[in-house]
């Protein structure tokens, strides 16, 4: 897959290059609470994960991007998965190393994927599901005008308590007549 740039970041596949990020990120329990990890993941695994990363989305049905600063160093992660070709819809999840954050990277990145899937994917709908106590992914996907369009009350169990999980939408008006 060819690099999708942008003005500060750049978005790419995996390569193998990035095992130390991905198994630092995969294994930062501050994030496992969103990818509803409860064990670590080796090297080893991770290897194979990078190495099966290649798979056409439309096989994997999901495809993970490496966003990556001005220097192409990896600064965090944008996931599109749960692919749907024949109801054209996309899920999206997006994570910026906290010490990246702030910076306009996650605008950038999910500016640059929203754009990737109307265009290039034909979906017709992308959507997210965000806890409702993450203020910041929050402001980034409302933003770009998604909607909320649900709560799933108690969805997720962390620090021995329940959180809510707020279901985003947003449609491509684009090809509506």
């Amino acid at each position: 897959m060819a690099i999708l740039l942008g003005k500060n970041i750049n978005l790419r596949a995996l390569e193998p290059e990035d095992i130390d990020f991905l198994f630092s990120s995969e294994n930062n329990e501050l994030f496992w609470e969103i990818s509803s990890t409860q064990l670590p993941f080796s090297k080893y695994t991770l290897q194979n994960y990078i190495k099966n990363a290649h798979q056409d989305i439309y096989e994997a049905k999901q495809y993970r991007f490496v966003i990556c600063d001005s220097k192409n160093l990896p600064i965090g992660m944008i996931d599109l998965f749960d692919f749907n070709p024949l109801h054209q819809r996309i899920g999206i999840g997006i994570l910026i190393n906290p010490k990246h954050q702030t910076n306009g990277y996650g605008s950038e990145a999910l500016e640059m994927i929203i754009d990737y899937a109307f265009t290039y994917l034909n979906v017709h709908q992308i959507y997210a599901n965000i806890t409702s106590d993450n203020k910041n992914s929050i402001s980034l996907f409302e933003k770009f005008n998604f909607k909320k369009i649900g709560i799933k009350k108690d969805w997720i169990f962390s620090n021995a308590t329940f959180k809510d999980e707020i279901s985003y939408q947003l449609i491509n008006k684009k090809n509506e007549s």
